[in-house]
C-alpha cells in the first residue's frame, strides 16, 4: 500500500478535497464519488460524509493508498 503524508496548514480539511489534494482523486466530484461508493475509510472504519472534517493525526485509505495527516509546523509567535 502506497502511503502519502500530508501536511494540515488548518484546523481541517474535508475529505473530498483531501483525495483531490493527494492526487487520490483527479477531482473534487471524483472525490465525492468514491466516498459515495463506500470506498474511503477514515481512522479505519467506512466514512461516507463527503465532506468529513478530516484533522491532523487522522488516516484515510481510499484505492490501495493511505493518507496519513500531519500538522503542518509553524514557528510560535514571540
Amino acid at each position: 500500500m502506497q502511503t502519502i503524508d500530508f501536511e494540515l496548514r488548518g484546523e481541517y480539511i474535508e475529505l473530498c478535497n483531501l483525495l483531490k489534494l493527494t492526487g487520490v482523486a483527479d477531482s473534487g466530484g471524483r472525490g465525492k464519488a468514491l466516498v459515495a461508493e463506500g470506498g474511503v475509510t477514515l481512522d479505519g472504519l467506512p466514512e461516507s460524509r463527503k465532506t468529513a472534517k478530516v484533522r491532523a493525526g487522522q488516516v484515510v485509505e481510499c484505492q490501495g493508498v493511505r493518507i496519513s495527516v500531519k500538522a503542518a509546523w509553524q514557528p510560535k509567535m514571540s
